[in-house]
């Protein structure tokens, strides 16, 4: 197979718009974009930021070879100077991210860029299909996982998959967002996300008898047994057999951690038999693994019904966020530089959800005395806040309502990631990653993690940057006024 050049993933008019301000002569100048999304997932209450990784491995190698220059020459649209241009590419601006696990909200600066308008231009597609796919997944295993309260979460998505890439750093999302395995063994050797697998159907069905299949196993996998119930029948074939089997070959060799999975059928009413029968039998350390187009709905379904699972398998409906599976980040210019001079700029649009917030920008989130997150709150770049005094906040839409913080802890989210081209950002660990969007998620109120209409967390602007993106708005309703004069 050919590797592929992930430098050339750029949707075709980036390429178009870049030697367009190559030719006009805005090769040199600088712009700020955002990354940003504007609505969540589930009309959930928040959102989990995954795919930082993924974007500066991208980053730190993008380049441009022969084959893409020849490719780009062929199609008879670029002058040879912005080819020749290209064929010297690297990255020489900066770039300032939260970091991945964060748990973040609508119309808030997740990434800036300060580059050229080619540089900023280029990274655009990677940016979004990076920071859309990954924080998608990342934000429906994190519901997942609080729906299953203490249980185990296995990703089990591979084969449903939007293919390989999708199945692969949507492990690794999953993993961040809450899932505690995956079944994918790629993800564990590239990406560190430990994986686990129990049976196959076809395993019970190679075997003349479920019984001899079930002994089989025991005795290849003594210490990882897991039982799959539902091959014949759960209730009157599989669980007997699996007792059967766990008394006479695993409890002899003084083997005490086992399971059995169930993947079909009324998973509520099959999970309780279960559980009344391996008790009988004694088996109190047995557990049980339910699977079968599960999500945060049904798995909250089950657990309000008293079923007594102990480990989810998840599969399509985790790696394609079914329920709502398009997150719908987006990359906006919002301001332009020249001579060390910041001019903003603005979107304006006749939907006022696509309206934009202009300037180059910092975002801090606000913390009670308990450490639960407050509001966040985006600032102009060069604002200082005295925290040693009150905060008030005000509704950017509904501005009579206001909210005065006195004890409280300012936190900036935005970290820089690329200097002058240089990454100055060290990389964490996947585990240390989950382990940060744990923490981050601890600070949200129960009330804004349920299902059906949580609690809205509040995004405020400065007064200041309110009052430059108020001046934007009125002088383009003036302009436009005077013009139709």
């Amino acid at each position: 197979m050919n590797k592929v050049n992930e430098s050339m993933l750029i949707d075709f008019y980036e390429f178009t718009m870049a030697n367009g301000y190559f030719e006009s002569g805005f090769k040199d100048t600088i712009v700020y974009f955002d990354l940003f999304f504007r609505s969540i997932p589930n009309q959930g209450g928040y959102a989990v930021m995954a795919g930082l990784e993924s974007v500066i491995h991208y980053i730190d190698s993008l380049s441009f070879s022969e084959a893409d220059i020849d490719y780009l020459r062929k199609r008879q649209l670029f002058s040879e100077a912005f080819l020749k241009y290209l064929a010297n590419f690297s990255f020489k601006g900066d770039v300032y991210a939260v970091k991945e696990g964060t748990v973040i909200f609508p119309n808030e600066p997740i990434l800036t860029v300060r580059a050229t308008a080619i540089e900023a231009q280029l990274l655009e597609t990677y940016l979004l299909l990076a920071f859309n796919h990954q924080s998608l997944i990342a934000t429906k295993a994190s519901r997942i996982k609080f729906a299953a309260k203490d249980r185990l979460i296995i990703e089990m998505g591979a084969r449903r998959a939007h293919g390989v890439s999708s199945a692969n750093y949507g492990a690794r999302a999953a993993y961040i967002g809450g899932a505690d395995l995956t079944s994918n063994t790629y993800a564990d050797t590239h990406l560190q996300i430990p994986a686990s697998g129990t049976m196959a159907h076809s395993w019970v069905q190679l075997f003349d008898t479920e019984l001899e299949a079930f002994r089989a196993y025991a005795r290849t996998y003594p210490e990882n047994s897991t039982f799959l119930l539902d091959t014949y029948d759960t209730l009157k074939s599989g669980l007997p057999n699996a007792i059967q089997v766990i008394k006479e070959a695993l409890l002899p060799q003084g083997v005490q951690s086992f399971a059995v999975r169930i993947d079909s059928g009324d998973l509520t009413y099959l999970a309780k038999k279960i559980r009344s029968e391996l008790d009988a039998a004694g088996l109190h350390q047995c557990k049980i693994i339910a699977s079968n187009a599960l999500d945060e709905y049904l798995i909250k379904a089950l657990i309000d019904q008293g079923a007594p699972i102990d480990v989810f398998g998840v599969g399509e409906r985790l790696i394609t966020a079914k329920s709502d599976p398009v997150f719908g980040g987006v990359y906006k210019l919002v301001a332009t530089e020249k001579d060390g001079e910041i001019k903003p700029k603005i979107k304006l649009s006749d939907n006022p959800n696509k309206l934009t917030t202009p300037h180059f920008k910092k975002l801090y989130r606000i913390y009670d005395p308990s450490g639960h997150a407050c509001a966040d709150l985006i600032t102009l770049h060069d604002e200082v806040i005295d925290t040693t005094q009150p905060l008030t906040l005000f509704d950017p839409d509904h501005t009579w309502r206001r909210t005065t913080y006195v004890d409280y802890t300012l936190r900036a989210l935005l970290e820089p990631i690329y200097q002058k081209g240089k990454r100055v950002y060290q990389l964490p660990d996947v585990k240390s990653v989950k382990a940060y969007c744990q923490s981050e998620l601890e600070t949200l109120w129960d009330e804004m993690r349920r299902f059906e209409f949580p609690h809205q967390y509040y995004v405020d602007l400065s007064k200041p940057l309110w009052e430059v993106k108020m001046k934007l708005i009125e002088n383009h309703r003036k302009n436009k006024t005077e013009t139709a004069l």
